[in-house]
């Protein structure tokens, strides 16, 4: 028999954007046993790939005027939307991926291994006011200067988290798992 509290709890997860977020901090004790249930993710070998760089208070502004640098295409209202994600999240996580040396698994399954980790950041949420969103913009294959990676690291994106005073409504509907399946038996 499946647990029915872990059901409800997967069955709970759902992005929340800074749009919602209140522009509170959250204690970086908290931030620290999200991260810890994030390095419980299943990982093929052992070999942990995620890293996570983590940016608050006056480092935000600080990776934001790198990703400004690196679009200097951005319109107006881009970097108003940029600045205004930074402002109200609490932290910014750059959510990158340690490829292992000796290549001992593939490449993709260290990224879902990656994803695993950041889906374990989205359940310890569950429940709080706190809200995450993994944002996965064109540029963060440019940040991996600036976030000091190595030849075999780089970033996978941005999971902002922060504060919200409520739950957002939610509109998704998940198509039937039965369009989703082919049973043999």
């Amino acid at each position: 028999m499946i647990n029915k509290e872990v059901s409800r709890i997967i069955q709970s997860r759902h992005s929340v954007y800074p749009l919602d977020f209140n522009g509170c901090e959250i204690e970086d004790d908290i931030v620290l046993q999200i991260l810890k249930n994030a390095n419980h993710a299943p990982t093929h070998r052992l070999t942990q790939p995620w890293l996570f760089k983590i940016f608050s208070k006056s480092s935000k502004m600080k990776l934001m005027s790198e990703i400004s640098k690196l679009n200097d295409d951005f319109t107006v209202e881009k970097k108003a939307q940029l600045e205004y994600n930074f402002n109200q999240s609490s932290h910014i996580i750059c959510v990158c991926m340690h490829r292992n040396l000796q290549n001992i698994v593939p490449e993709w399954e260290e990224i879902a291994a990656t994803a695993m980790s950041v889906q374990n950041i989205w359940i310890s949420c569950v429940d709080s006011n706190i809200g995450g969103y993994w944002s996965t913009p064109k540029y963060v294959d440019q940040l991996n200067n600036f976030l000091s990676l190595k030849k075999n690291e780089r970033c996978l994106g941005l999971f902002y988290l922060g504060v919200r005073d409520s739950k957002p409504k939610r509109n998704v509907r998940r198509k039937d798992i039965d369009e989703k399946i082919e049973w043999f038996r």
